[in-house]
């Protein structure tokens, strides 16, 4: 599945009596967020609906078509506004993550690191990067997009 760099899609603002916003999204189930104030809701629901396009890329789910404004109803205390995202640096952050790795070595061996300062997440990261010929910016995953 190709990924785009950009998506956009409707939003639904439904404006509640305990003056909160609720934000969903029609083309994508289960994507929502909440807000108190309009800048906090459009921020929350562009976060939301990236972090679920991210998750929809990495199950293999069809990232579905976007529906036309002209197409959607709406109740009275709700307004649709068009919330687009740019996706790489969302993958990027993501997948940028650190991953919590056991590993065993010989006391002998831990406790002569262990003198030497020696940095065993950084080292054990640099040998596996050059042992697979790649750099922290070759990630397959980064190239998409």
């Amino acid at each position: 599945m190709r990924r785009k760099k950009w998506y956009s899609f409707l939003a639904v603002f439904m404006y509640e009596e305990n003056n909160t916003i609720s934000v969903r999204f029609p083309d994508l189930p289960g994507c929502f967020s909440a807000a108190d104030t309009l800048e906090e809701a459009l921020k929350n629901a562009k976060e939301a609906m990236g972090l679920h396009i991210w998750s929809m890329e990495e199950d293999g789910d069809e990232i579905p078509k976007p529906t036309s404004l002209n197409d959607i109803t709406l109740l009275d205390n709700e307004a649709a506004h068009v919330v687009e995202v740019f996706m790489p640096p969302i993958r990027d952050k993501i997948n940028s993550g650190f991953v919590k790795k056991t590993l065993s070595l010989p006391s002998w061996l831990a406790n002569k690191a262990d003198e030497s300062e020696v940095n065993c997440s950084k080292l054990f990261q640099k040998a596996l990067m050059d042992y697979l010929g790649v750099s922290s910016l070759d990630d397959d995953k980064r190239k998409v997009g």
